[in-house]
């Protein structure tokens, strides 16, 4: 009896600490055809892994999406990806297959997130994810500039990362990508012990701001 009451009532075991930067983190972003994620397709994917403190460039995805028909031309405007692109893109079952292999269990991380998130879950059915969102993490960690950075052109020009393809959305995972590294240096400096201190920062500043 007293064995059963201890197991009952007794210490319990801890959820395991996963170490700051020992995640595999994806980094990810999606283009589409219009800015309402509820209602706009997915047109691509760009995505890249960071591990162990640096952005493996051995690890990225990349996708366009066959579309039925092409977007209009001022959406062209801001992706770049053209009406011949769109319509001979690749088989969106396997292109979405592939992505969800890619991430496998880790981590997905955007600028603004839940754009991303809700085109994605969209587009494959019962893909849930706890996502990062740096959006929300950076004014966390950096409230000072957060006074005049809103958008990602704004955090990536504050630490001076260089981005080459806006837009483009390999380009801006990985230009996010590098922005994610920043964050994670300060995360330590500030004492974040873990992965879990990150979404718990991120989404203590979504409630506070």
């Amino acid at each position: 009896m007293i064995g059963a009451l201890a197991r009952l009532f007794g210490p319990r075991k801890r959820k395991a600490v996963v170490p700051l930067r020992s995640p595999r983190w994806v980094v990810v972003d999606c283009e589409s055809s219009g800015l309402n994620p509820a209602r706009d397709r997915l047109l691509s994917i760009g995505a890249v892994a960071l591990r162990e403190g640096r952005v493996d460039t051995a690890q990225c995805f990349s996708a366009v999406l066959r579309q039925e028909q092409a977007s209009a031309a001022d959406n062209i405007l801001v992706h770049g990806i053209g009406a011949e692109a769109q319509l001979g893109g690749g088989d969106p079952a396997a292109a979405l297959q592939a992505f969800a292999a890619f991430i496998a269990d880790s981590p997905p991380v955007a600028f603004h997130a839940a754009f991303d998130r809700a085109l994605l879950e969209r587009a494959i059915p019962g893909w849930k994810r706890r996502w990062l969102d740096l959006a929300e993490l950076a004014p966390a960690l950096f409230p000072g500039p957060a006074r005049s950075c809103r958008s990602l052109d704004d955090w990536l020009a504050a630490f001076a990362i260089p981005h080459l393809a806006r837009h483009d959305a390999l380009a801006d995972a990985y230009a996010t990508a590098q922005l994610l590294l920043v964050l994670l240096a300060e995360a330590e400096r500030q004492g974040f012990a873990s992965a879990d201190d990150l979404f718990t920062a991120a989404r203590g500043h979504r409630w506070l701001g």
